[in-house]
C-alpha cells in the first residue's frame, strides 16, 4: 500500500539521483556540467571578528618614544586597594602578606617579615545573613578583611531611617581607617547581606606591632601626618588661598606639587609570523590573492587580541587598572537602572559604557521589569542602545565568571578631558595600518615566505575617575 509521503513524490530539496550505469541519458548531467562551470566564491570568513567598539571609541595618542608618562598632582589620600587570600581548605584561609600594602595605612611599607607577622594574626570568622559585623558609634575593637560575602555599610538617617552608604565585598577591608586616631569609633554600621567569611584581628594586636617594629611605627606615623595635611575633595595636596575677604588681608601663598614617581606606560605588543608557501602565492592567486587574504585574517586576529589586552591585561587593562575607589557593586545582583545611575554619577562626562552582550540583555530585562525603555544613540551611523544619553557598547572581551557574573565599564575619554586614551606608535617601518606593521622576513630553504606582523598598543587612565566599573553584575535569568 502506498503511503501519503510516497504519493507526494520526492522532497523538493532532495537531489535527483544520476541514472544508473546502463540507463539511457537524454541530457548532460549536472555533475559533468560543473566541470566546465565557474564557481562563485566568497572571501575567507572568520567567526571571531567582533565589532571592537573599544578600539573605535578610544582616542589614540601617538607615542614616539615608546613610553607615555602620566604626570599628576601629589596625592595625599591614598586609594583603597583590595587584599588577596590563599585558600587551603574551609577553615584554612590566609591573607597574602604582601597584599596588605593595599591598605591605605600600609601603602608603600616594605618590611615583608612584619607583614607576614601581621597576616598570621588574622583568624577566620563565618557570618550569617543579617548579622551585624559592627555598629556605628561603638569603639573599634577589630580590623576585618572580607574574604567572601556582601556587607551593607549603613548609618542612621536624619529622620531615623536607615541610610545605606556603600557595600563591601570580596577583598575589601573595614577598620583600617581608624589607624592614627585616639580611641577610634566606628563611623557606620556593617551588616552581612549574604553568608560570608571574614578574617578578623583584634585592634590591640595591630597596635602592639608598632611597639615591636619601629619601622611600622614610623610608617604609620607618617601616614597619620599626611592625613592631617590639607587636601582638596579628590585627596590631592591643596593650594592655599583666600576668598571673599575684605580689607588688607594677608593672601596665602603656595604651589602645586607633583607626584615624584608618576606611572609610565610602555607600549605592549602582539606579534605573529605569517607563513605563505611561495608555490601557493604564485599558482593560486587568482581570483583572490592568497597572501592578501592570509594577511587580512591575521590582522583581524591581532586586532581582536589587542582589544582583549586593553580590557584584561594585568598591567594596563581596564579591569585591573581602574581605581578601586571607582568601583561599585550591584545592590541586588542584576544590573538595574539605579546601578547604572550610580556608576554614571561617579564621574563627569561619561562618554561610553562597555558591557558583555549578556550583561546588556540582563539590564534590558531590569528596564522592562521597571517599565522603562532604554534610549538609543547614533554612533558612526549605527544605532546602539543608550542609558541617560550614554551609548552602551557590546564588548565580548569582558569576562563572565563561573558564577555568571560580569562587569560594566564606564569611560570618559580623551586627553583634553583627562580621560582614558589609547596609546600606539605610528610611522613604523612597513606600516600596514596605524600602529601595525607587516615586515618581510625573507624566504627560507623550504620556499616559505615569512612576514612578521606586529601591533604596538597600550592604554592610560589619566585621572582615577576617568574609568569606573559596576561589579558583580548577575547576568543569569532569575527564576520566576
Amino acid at each position: 500500500m502506498s503511503t501519503p509521503e510516497a504519493a507526494a513524490g520526492p522532497a523538493v530539496d532532495e537531489p535527483v539521483p544520476e541514472p544508473a550505469v546502463g540507463e539511457q541519458r537524454t541530457s548532460l548531467g549536472t555533475t559533468a556540467a560543473r566541470l566546465l562551470a565557474t564557481t562563485t566564491k566568497s572571501k575567507p570568513q572568520m567567526q571571531a571578528i567582533s565589532s571592537r567598539w573599544l578600539l573605535k571609541a578610544l582616542p589614540w595618542v601617538d607615542v614616539e618614544g615608546g613610553t607615555y608618562r602620566v604626570n599628576r598632582r601629589l596625592q595625599l589620600r591614598t586609594g583603597r586597594g583590595r587584599v588577596q587570600f590563599e585558600h587551603n581548605g574551609a577553615d584554612d584561609i590566609r591573607v597574602i602578606p604582601r597584599t596588605l600594602t593595599e591598605l591605605p595605612a600600609l601603602r608603600g611599607y616594605g618590611d615583608d617579615d612584619v607583614l607576614k607577622e601581621i597576616a598570621s594574626r588574622f583568624t577566620v570568622r563565618e557570618v550569617r545573613p543579617g548579622e551585624l559585623l559592627f555598629e556605628e558609634g561603638r569603639p573599634v575593637t577589630e580590623a576585618h578583611l572580607v574574604v567572601h560575602g556582601r556587607f551593607t555599610r549603613f548609618t542612621a538617617g536624619r529622620y531615623g531611617e536607615e541610610a545605606v552608604v556603600g557595600l563591601a565585598g570580596d577583598g575589601d577591608h573595614l577598620g583600617d581607617e581608624a589607624i592614627g586616631r585616639p580611641d577610634p569609633l566606628w563611623p557606620v554600621s556593617a551588616r552581612a547581606e549574604t553568608a560570608g567569611v571574614v578574617l578578623s584581628m583584634p585592634w590591640q594586636d595591630l597596635m602592639g606591632f608598632t611597639e615591636r617594629a619601629p619601622s611600622l611605627a614610623a610608617h604609620l606615623a607618617g601616614h597619620a601626618e599626611r592625613q592631617r595635611l590639607p587636601v582638596n575633595r579628590k585627596g590631592e595636596a591643596d593650594v592655599p588661598m583666600r576668598a571673599g575677604h575684605r580689607g588688607e588681608q594677608a593672601i596665602p601663598a603656595g604651589f602645586v606639587d607633583y607626584e615624584l614617581a608618576p606611572r609610565e606606560h610602555e607600549l605592549s605588543l602582539a606579534q605573529t609570523v605569517l607563513r605563505v608557501h611561495s608555490r601557493v602565492a604564485d599558482l593560486y592567486g587568482d581570483p583572490m590573492d592568497q597572501t592578501e587574504q592570509q594577511l587580512r585574517l591575521t590582522v583581524e586576529a591581532i586586532r581582536e587580541r589587542q582589544e582583549w589586552e586593553l580590557v584584561n591585561n594585568r598591567e594596563f587593562g581596564l579591569l585591573h587598572s581602574t581605581d578601586y575607589g571607582q568601583r561599585v557593586s550591584t545592590w541586588s545582583g542584576p544590573p538595574t537602572p539605579d546601578d547604572l545611575d550610580e556608576l554614571l554619577s561617579m564621574r563627569r562626562g561619561t562618554r561610553l559604557l562597555l558591557a558583555h552582550p549578556k550583561a546588556i540583555a540582563a539590564f534590558f530585562r531590569q528596564c522592562s521589569k521597571h517599565g522603562l525603555v532604554p534610549g538609543t544613540a547614533t554612533v558612526d551611523g549605527h544605532q546602539v542602545p543608550a542609558w541617560r544619553g550614554v551609548p552602551i557598547f557590546s564588548c565580548g572581551k569582558i569576562p563572565v565568571s563561573a558564577q555568571s557574573t560580569s562587569s560594566i565599564i564606564a569611560l570618559r575619554t580623551g586627553e583634553a578631558d583627562q580621560g582614558v586614551i589609547g596609546l600606539h606608535r605610528t610611522g613604523l617601518p612597513e606600516e600596514h595600518q596605524p600602529g601595525l606593521s607587516v615586515r618581510f622576513m625573507g624566504i627560507d630553504t623550504t620556499a616559505v615566505v615569512n612576514y612578521l606582523v606586529t601591533a604596538y598598543y597600550s592604554l592610560a587612565i589619566l585621572v582615577p575617575d576617568a574609568a569606573g566599573i559596576l561589579e558583580n553584575v548577575q547576568i543569569g535569568r532569575a527564576a520566576e
